[in-house]
C-alpha cells in the first residue's frame, strides 16, 4: 500500500433525514463527489449519516444500509478517495454504532464500534457498546477513530496516539447547545496528541427538536483550525501534511516525556 504524506481532506455536513436512507445516501454522495472534484483524498461524513437515530426502526433499515455501504465502496474505488463515517452495524442480534473507513481500493480498512454511548439521548438503550479501540494503516497513514461522545474521553485519544495514530477521524451528531465543547475538545485532543483531526458534524434539526450546528472542523497537530463549517449543509476541505506530525512531536516530545510509569 502506498501511503500519501500530503493530500487534501474534507468533511461533508448535511441535515440527516431520520430513516430516509435513500435520500441521505444521495445527498452524501453528491457532496462527496464535490470533494472528489476538488481533489480530496478523504471525505468524512457525520454520525449515522444514512439513517439518523431512527432507533425503533433501525433493524428494518439494515438491508438498505448494507446497500448503501456497497454504493460507498463503489464510489471510493471509482473516485480514488477514502470515505469515512458512522453507520449502524448488525451482528448477532445487536446493533452497533460503527465508524467505517473505506480506502480508495474499495476495501474497508476500519470498523470501529463506538465505545461510549450517550446516555442523555438513550443511545445505550438501543445499541451495543464496542469493546476495542481501533487504529489501522491506510492509504493516508495510520488512522485512529472516534465517534461523537468519545471526544470527552482523553484516555481513548491518548491510547490511539500511543498506538501510532497520526490522523484522527471523528463522526458526530453533536448538538448546538454544546457546540463550544465540540470546538474546544477537538482542538484539545489535537494539541494533546499532536495529530491531525478531521471531524464531521451534522446540520439541521432531528424529530426530537435537537438542533445541530455543523461546525465540522479540520485541525492540525498544533491545534490550528484550518477549516471550519458553518451551520449550513456543505463541505469543508484543507491540505494535510502528515510530515507535520513528526515535526511537532520532535519539537515538543510529549510521547517521550510522558510518565507512563506513574499514570499508565
Amino acid at each position: 500500500m502506498i501511503t500519501k504524506t500530503t493530500f487534501k481532506a474534507g468533511a461533508v455536513q448535511f441535515d440527516v433525514k431520520t430513516g430516509d436512507v435513500r435520500d441521505n445516501l444521495s445527498v452524501a454522495l453528491s457532496h462527496l463527489e464535490h470533494l472528489a472534484d476538488q481533489g480530496a483524498c478523504l471525505g468524512v461524513c457525520p454520525e449515522f449519516f444514512l439513517t439518523g437515530f431512527d432507533n425503533e426502526n433501525i433493524t428494518r433499515l439494515m438491508p438498505a444500509v448494507k446497500e448503501g455501504i456497497q454504493r460507498l465502496t463503489e464510489f471510493a474505488r471509482k473516485r480514488s478517495m477514502a470515505v469515512a463515517g458512522s453507520l449502524p452495524e448488525q451482528e448477532d442480534g445487536q446493533i452497533f454504532n460503527t465508524l467505517y473507513l473505506i480506502d480508495p481500493d474499495g476495501e474497508i480498512r476500519i470498523r470501529y464500534r463506538k465505545l461510549h454511548l450517550f446516555p442523555l439521548t438513550g443511545e445505550h438503550l438501543y445499541y451495543a457498546r464496542g469493546d476495542e479501540m481501533v487504529t489501522a494503516d491506510t492509504s493516508l497513514g495510520r488512522v485512529g477513530t472516534m465517534i461523537c461522545y468519545d471526544l470527552r474521553f482523553p484516555e481513548l485519544a491518548r491510547r490511539l496516539f500511543l498506538d501510532g495514530a497520526h490522523l484522527f477521524v471523528v463522526s458526530a451528531q453533536w448538538p448546538l447547545a454544546r457546540v463550544a465543547h465540540w470546538q474546544a475538545l477537538i482542538r484539545a485532543r489535537a494539541i494533546e496528541n499532536q495529530a491531525w483531526f478531521i471531524c464531521c458534524n451534522r446540520t439541521g434539526t432531528d424529530p426530537d427538536g435537537l438542533v445541530f450546528p455543523g461546525s465540522s472542523m479540520i485541525v492540525d497537530p498544533n491545534g490550528s483550525v484550518l477549516a471550519q463549517g458553518d451551520d449550513k449543509p456543505g463541505i469543508i476541505m484543507a491540505d494535510i501534511d502528515m510530515d507535520l506530525v513528526d515535526l511537532v512531536r520532535q519539537t515538543i516530545p510529549v510521547g517521550q516525556d510522558r510518565r507512563g510509569d506513574i499514570y499508565g
